[in-house]
This record gives C-alpha cells, structure tokens and sequence, in this order.
C-alpha cells in the first residue's frame, strides 16, 4: 500500500497480506487503531509515525482491512461478550501471522493488547509509539536534527492507559526534550495525572451533570503552564484536549500536537 503525499514524500505501508504472499514478514506490527484510521485528526497522527517509520527504513507492516477495533470500547462500556468476539477475531488474524511485536499509537489499543489479550491467547510484545521512538533514537536508528521547537513551552499531557494504567511516563518526556524544548509540567501530572475526559468510554456518551466538563478543567491545568504547544499521546486525549482550547479560545495561541507530529516535524518530514 503507497500513500501519495504530493508535498514531500510517498508512504509506504505494506500489509501483512502483501509481505506474506512475497514470502517476507514484518519484525514489528504497526496497529493503526479506530482513531487512527477514521478520525480526520487522528490521520495525521498515523501518518506522522509512517513517515518516521519509513525515514528509518524500520520493517513494519500493518492489518490494513484486517485489523478490527480491539474491542476496548465494549469492555469499558459493559460489554464483556461483544468485547471477546472482537477480541478473537484479532487473535486468530494476528496469530495466523506470527505476530510477535506490536506498536501504536493509542494508549486505548495499547493497554487492551498488552493486558487484555494475553489471557485469550494473544501473547504479544506491545509498545507505545513513545516508548518505540525514544527506543529508536537510543538505538541510533532516529535522531532530531531540527531546532524547530528550541526553547518552546511544551506542557505534556499524560494519557491514563499509558501513564497510570501502565506506568509509561518517561518515554514521551524524553522525546520533548530531545527537541531542546521548556518542558513545563501540569499542577496534576504523571501518577497523579487528570483523565482528559474521554476513558472508560466517555468518549461516545454524554457527560453526567456536574459543575464543569473533565476536558475542560484539564485544558485550564494546561492552559495555566502558559504552553505554546501542548502535547498529547493518544488520539482521544487529542480531541478532548482540542476541544478544550477551543472552548477557551485560545486555538490562536496554544496548538495541540502528538508526540509524534512534533518528531516528524522537527526532522521535516
């Protein structure tokens, strides 16, 4: 599958189908997630990391029409049985493949295939594409040329099935700092980290009645760090914390960017 991108350059991003019927396989499995796939905003999260990928000649391949929600949605709603028939079917596709390691960029999907899976008999080695990046960049297969973001006030949001679920903090910090930014930290962060508003399926109802909207109170603790960009690692949390500025009418001031959007960014991609 080639991806035209008419300003700069095509993606590549083979399917596990194509390497199979070449004889080839893939050392690590990009999963692109709903979010990622559908989600106008979310794209251009994907297409960020692909770029990155395919900078570093890293051998990936993703499910393309294969891959299937992990089903975290129904499990966080109630819905255990929808949940496991989602579940297996991913299993059964994944292991048909010999999947061993599993990257991307929802914390949602990271969390479901890393701790859920296992007990239903997909075993997998499942890594944030934070933890893959700052990995990457350790290994000398990445590095940050560009001074685009020097000096710039970052403020990093930490996503709950990243952070306080599975304890992943440093990954995402380490890659703003290797843009020579100001990392400014949030009055709540790391363990002690708001929800941005959209976990537990939150992101598909209505909020009950409270005083103030969770994506709201967390933008103002954004907000307060006086950021120019505020950085996100999740899709979801990417929407509600948009949201948020907006609803603040700061969008002119404040961007809202993924991790791997500003990596990308940085090395002109």
């Amino acid at each position: 599958m080639t991806v035209n991108q008419n300003h700069k350059m095509k993606l590549k991003v083979p399917t596990l189908a194509q390497l199979a019927a070449e004889g080839k396989k893939a050392e690590v499995v990009f999963w692109v997630g709903c979010a990622g796939s559908f989600d106008d905003r979310a794209k251009k999260i994907t297409k960020a990391f692909v770029k990155i990928l395919n900078k570093s000649k890293i051998n990936f391949a993703v499910l393309g029409t294969e891959e299937t929600c992990t089903g975290d949605p129904a499990k966080r709603s109630g819905n255990e049985f929808l949940f496991q028939m989602q579940a297996f079917q991913n299993i059964t596709v994944l292991n048909q493949y010999g999947v061993s390691k599993i990257v991307t960029t929802c914390p949602h999907c990271f969390n479901t295939l890393k701790n859920e899976y296992p007990e239903l008999g997909g075993n997998y080695k499942v890594v944030h594409h934070t933890q893959f990046l700052r990995d990457m960049i350790n290994d000398g297969l990445l590095s940050v040329k560009g001074k685009l973001y020097k000096g710039k006030r970052i403020t990093f949001h930490d996503p709950c099935y990243l952070g306080r679920a599975n304890q992943v903090y440093e990954a995402p910090r380490e890659l703003i700092k290797k843009l020579d930014a100001e990392l400014i930290e949030m009055k709540s962060c790391k363990s002690n980290s708001l929800c941005c508003g959209a976990g537990g399926a939150q992101m598909f109802k209505d909020a009950e009645k409270g005083n103030k909207e969770v994506n709201i109170e967390r933008t103002e603790q954004a907000l307060e760090t006086n950021p120019e960009i505020i950085a996100a690692a999740c899709p979801f949390c990417n929407t509600m914390l948009s949201d948020g500025v907006k609803n603040r009418e700061k969008e002119g001031k404040t961007a809202l960017m993924d991790v791997a959007e500003l990596i990308a960014n940085a090395n002109d991609l």
